[in-house]
């Protein structure tokens, strides 16, 4: 019976937080799409063999270095991951697809089910999308208490002039919420199309801003997260893993 095998996978492995012990077992399942019953049969039939000697123990200890192949190819752990993605409109940051897909559709990467967003965009919004596995530098980005910066590009429907770089900078009144935006940072490029820096992450907070003072948002598209800039090269729908000094620099 054939196997699905998730090759080599070459990410920045300095980044990664590998087990330098791990069950056999363990380490299939985490390096494979078999499933803990499957690896347990996959090593009964002598299929594994580690630094080229066939294994059949389960419970055997992995350790680093130690080469690790599944019917003769070799097999590596899926360490940390981190990803931008330019999202195109009509996707959502969902780890499932619903009333559209999900972002994580746009991914050919294995074991998507391990990933999820940092920091989420409305359907009709474009741009910058961070996709990890860790759940600590994620928080990093989408904790108020951090706060990470924003970039978003919008387009308004109606003219703005420049004394609502103050308004912004004073914080804002939303329906619904106690208390003002935290400042934010505007830069008029021309009357309907402004650069806008939030360090918050409300819901539909960029459109409900400019609500506020009487404007419709009209296209939204984002530019940065803290440092990291979204890679022009990069179509919508297209995306790459992150360099160690963009995974570094949250």
């Amino acid at each position: 019976m054939p196997f699905k095998v998730i090759g080599l996978i070459i990410w920045q492995f300095s980044l990664l937080k590998l087990s330098i012990n791990v069950r056999l077992d363990k380490f299939i399942c985490e390096s494979t799409s078999l499933t803990r019953s499957l690896a347990k049969k996959a090593l009964h039939r002598g299929d594994i063999s580690c630094d080229g000697v066939v294994v059949k123990d389960s419970g055997f200890k992995v350790t680093e270095g130690m080469q690790v192949c599944l019917e003769g190819e070799p097999i590596v752990l899926v360490g940390e991951r981190y990803l931008m993605l330019n999202k195109p409109v009509d996707t959502i940051c969902s780890t499932i697809d619903e009333a559209y897909p999900s972002v994580l559709s746009l991914l050919d990467v294995p074991k998507p089910e391990t990933l999820h967003i940092a920091g989420r965009l409305d359907a009709d919004t474009t741009g910058l999308v961070l996709i990890t596995s860790d759940g600590q530098w994620s928080h990093k980005i989408t904790s108020p208490k951090k706060e990470c910066g924003k970039r978003y590009l919008v387009q308004l429907a109606d003219p703005v002039d420049d004394g609502l770089i103050d308004v912004f900078a004073k914080g804002i009144e939303l329906r619904n919420e106690d208390g003002l935006t935290k400042p934010a940072i505007l830069e008029i490029i021309d009357p309907q199309q402004v650069r806008l820096t939030i360090t918050e992450g409300k819901y539909h907070q960029v459109k409900r801003m400019f609500a506020a003072v009487g404007n419709l948002v009209v296209g939204l598209h984002r530019e940065s997260i803290g440092q990291i800039e979204l890679d022009q090269a990069l179509a919508l729908g297209e995306w790459r893993y992150l360099t160690a000094e963009e995974i570094a620099s949250i």
